[in-house]
């Protein structure tokens, strides 16, 4: 089966972003640009999620507020979407919004378990995953309306820093559990 342009142009947005961010999260936990290595306690670790929700955090209320600014000076719109059909522009947005809030609550839950359980030496690669989150939403905000393709990247390279994270997480956890018998 041959592939659209469309899914052409997607796959190259995912297949770009995924190597940006194995190569972003394997360069910051090989270098540890922050030289979080010398953080041994609890506050240090809670100082870098600290520090790295606040560009997500950013991105959510921006979407927030732009739908709402949008609601306030639209006559059709003000009503919110449970009482109207809403314009165009408040479809695109709540769209823009509801990705962007999937996006923040599962980065929000991996940074979190990642700055908490993981070694202290790789803690740079949370910060760096939120610049990678701040680099994707502003792509995905970017090319929204002009189709799948140009809005991959952006989607991708928010959302793959965080599946990796994961992974490693998990296969780092199971491997501490599976040595530890």
């Amino acid at each position: 089966m041959a592939l659209s342009a469309k899914q052409l142009g997607v796959l190259k947005g995912m297949a770009s972003a995924m190597t940006l961010s194995i190569l972003t999260i394997m360069l910051s936990t090989y270098f540890d640009p922050f030289s979080n290595a010398l953080i041994g306690d609890i506050q240090g670790r809670f100082d870098v999620l600290g520090l790295s929700i606040i560009l997500p955090t950013g991105f959510l209320l921006v979407s927030i507020g732009r739908l709402a600014k949008l609601r306030f000076f639209s006559p059709d719109d003000i009503d919110g979407s449970g009482l109207t059909r809403g314009s165009e522009n408040a479809l695109v947005l709540q769209s823009l919004l509801q990705n962007t809030l999937e996006q923040f609550v599962v980065a929000i839950i991996v940074y979190t378990a990642w700055c908490l359980v993981m070694p202290v030496s790789v803690l740079s690669a949370i910060p760096l995953c939120s610049v990678l989150f701040a680099l994707g939403r502003t792509l995905f905000f970017k090319g929204y309306k002009n189709g799948a393709a140009a809005r991959a990247f952006g989607f991708a390279v928010t959302f793959y820093p965080t599946l990796v994270l994961f992974v490693i997480f998990v296969i780092h956890t199971l491997w501490k559990i599976v040595s530890s018998n």
